[in-house]
């Protein structure tokens, strides 16, 4: 079995607690070096570079980026829109699944249980330019409903997975 191919449950169990560790880390600086994540979880900078390969390799850790205040860069409208649909083929939903993911505004794209079948979240400078993200979501796609509900306030906002100190049994 690849790599690629390993189920993930087989992977979740090959992360032990120094692995687990070196995620915290991560996840609250990925600008450290090898050395300065290597001390923090107690190892020497080659066996960490060594795991935190082994973690990139496995899908485990997907990307490192820059964390960009939206406010402080002009896009200061959140918007949760929730969309129902006619059409649950799967032919739809790839058209469908491409046309928003192509959208520069949605942050976040989900294919929901319950009562609505996908939520996004749209980040917008304005309500003038959500009015024009909200014309070319409804002009590129049959939908049944869009529901749109605008923030007012972010009270809590992390990037950082909750990563259980041991394993689960």
């Amino acid at each position: 079995m690849t790599e690629a191919a390993i189920p993930l449950q087989e992977t979740a169990r090959r992360i032990d607690t120094i692995d687990r560790k070196i995620l915290r880390v991560l996840q609250e600086d990925a600008s450290l070096s090898v050395a300065e994540i290597g001390e923090r979880v107690g190892l020497s900078s080659t066996p960490c570079w060594k795991r935190i390969q082994r973690m990139e390799g496995e899908g485990i850790i997907t990307g490192k980026v820059a964390l960009v205040d939206q406010n402080k860069i002009g896009l200061g409208l959140s918007v949760f829109v929730s969309v129902e649909s006619y059409d649950h083929s799967n032919a739809w939903l790839k058209k469908f699944a491409e046309t928003v993911s192509a959208m520069p505004e949605v942050m976040e794209f989900y294919r929901m249980a319950g009562d609505v079948d996908y939520m996004l979240r749209v980040v917008v400078t304005d309500m003038q330019s959500y009015d024009i993200f909200y014309k070319k979501l409804i002009g590129a796609i049959a939908l049944k409903n869009v529901t749109s509900r605008f923030a007012m306030e972010k009270i809590k906002s992390v990037t950082a997975l909750p990563v259980p100190a041991f394993e689960a049994a």
